[in-house]
């Protein structure tokens, strides 16, 4: 039996907007891909394709260089100043779920690298992602593939000007990489 209205088929889940919430769950569980679909979720994908296609605004139009950069975005930025170096994602293995939260890493040098995630204060993890964002809209971040992401021209540029003792306590918030992972 075949439920999935005409209209939605052949769409993303992601592209649907003519649900009704009456019919909004069984036309979602009968969609041929959920199983691939929670596969992305699983991922991240969604705020992950998110971030690109701000990315992806920025580079095309320059991006808003008047866009205020939080500390957190400062922070990120000048961590990665030598490298231009970021992924966004999830740790899959983590038991608790703030340890599991999308997280903003940046490969500081070929040996290190930090990442921005709090198992004790969530608050903190969701705070770079925005700062990472700030990065984004700015112009100064561009997307690479999937949850890879690297510096830009401006980017690097920018970096270059941040006062290393402003950032410090917010790069002490990183942890290195292999600690949690």
């Amino acid at each position: 039996m075949d439920i999935l209205p005409e209209g939605l088929k052949g769409q993303s889940l992601y592209d649907r907007r003519a649900y009704k919430k009456e019919d909004a769950l069984a036309t979602a569980a009968a969609d041929p891909r959920w199983a691939e679909t929670w596969q992305e979720l699983g991922m991240g994908a969604p705020t992950i394709a998110g971030l690109a296609r701000i990315c992806s605004w920025a580079v095309t139009t320059g991006g808003d260089r008047s866009w205020p950069l939080s500390p957190e975005a400062q922070a990120l930025l000048y961590a990665a100043k030598d490298r231009g170096i970021f992924e966004v994602k999830g740790s899959t293995r983590a038991f608790d779920a703030p340890g599991r939260m999308l997280a903003v890493y940046v490969e500081a040098t070929a040996e290190r690298t930090l990442i921005f995630r709090s198992r004790e204060n969530p608050a903190i993890t969701i705070r770079f992602l925005a700062g990472f964002r700030d990065l984004c809209l700015a112009g100064f971040v561009m997307h690479q593939v999937q949850h890879e992401f690297s510096a830009t021209r401006e980017g690097f540029a920018a970096a270059a000007e941040i006062d290393p003792a402003q950032v410090a306590p917010y790069i002490q918030l990183g942890t290195e990489f292999g600690l949690y992972e």
